[in-house]
């Protein structure tokens, strides 16, 4: 029997990134922009630069160079052309002082938590968090879509989790829809995912 096309490995329900990979596979399309706000080991980025192609754009943040530098292997692996990706050393928190200014990123993808195989003790903060998400929700384009990778269930993630809820539930209804995916009934705390769109013209 075939395997549901949106299943889990385990042929269950998509994990939290499957989710944001699967909403933004269904919106983004060739020659757009996107921005991976934590590079990480390239995996989301490698995702982003399949779905914008060759005439598109990726710009991928990581403040530690170990993940940049994962991620240009990555690329570089896939035959990503150099011309589609920008890959800067710096924090989220600051990605709206690098992007163009001419740019309005069609996606805006976060994978929050720490760097896979590296030091579990470099997170992403709160606070930093917080003013990432804000300034990459104005630079989004009409009609693009954010979204966010909690990690509730690491040191520091279910704080993060509470204060993306908080920022995401205090977002205008008017100009933005924000909708929560997680497992409701598993006794850890599983990974869950936020998408922001933001809307084509006040509602």
């Amino acid at each position: 029997m075939t395997p549901p096309a949106l299943a889990s490995p385990s042929g269950g329900l998509p994990s939290a990134v499957r989710w944001a990979h699967l909403l933004h596979a269904d919106r983004l399309r060739p020659g757009d922009s996107a921005v991976d706000a934590t590079a990480g080991n390239g995996h989301d980025t490698l995702f982003l630069c399949h779905c914008v192609g060759e005439e598109g754009s990726v710009w991928a943040f990581d403040v530690q160079q170990a993940a940049l530098t994962a991620t240009r292997s990555r690329l570089q692996q896939a035959d990503i052309a150099e011309s589609v990706y920008h890959l800067v050393h710096d924090g989220h928190e600051h990605l709206d002082r690098h992007l163009p200014a001419d740019l309005a990123p069609r996606a805006c993808l976060f994978n929050l938590g720490y760097l896979p195989g590296s030091d579990k003790s470099v997170i992403t903060e709160t606070p930093r968090t917080l003013r990432a998400v804000q300034a990459a929700l104005t630079c989004l384009a009409p009609g693009g879509l954010l979204t966010i990778v909690v990690y509730p269930g690491h040191e520091g993630g279910a704080e993060e989790g509470r204060a993306i809820a908080e920022w995401a539930s205090g977002l205008d209804p008017r100009a933005f829809e924000a909708q929560h995916l997680r497992p409701v009934n598993r006794a850890a705390s599983p990974p869950e995912c936020w998408a922001v769109w933001k809307r084509d013209r006040p509602a």
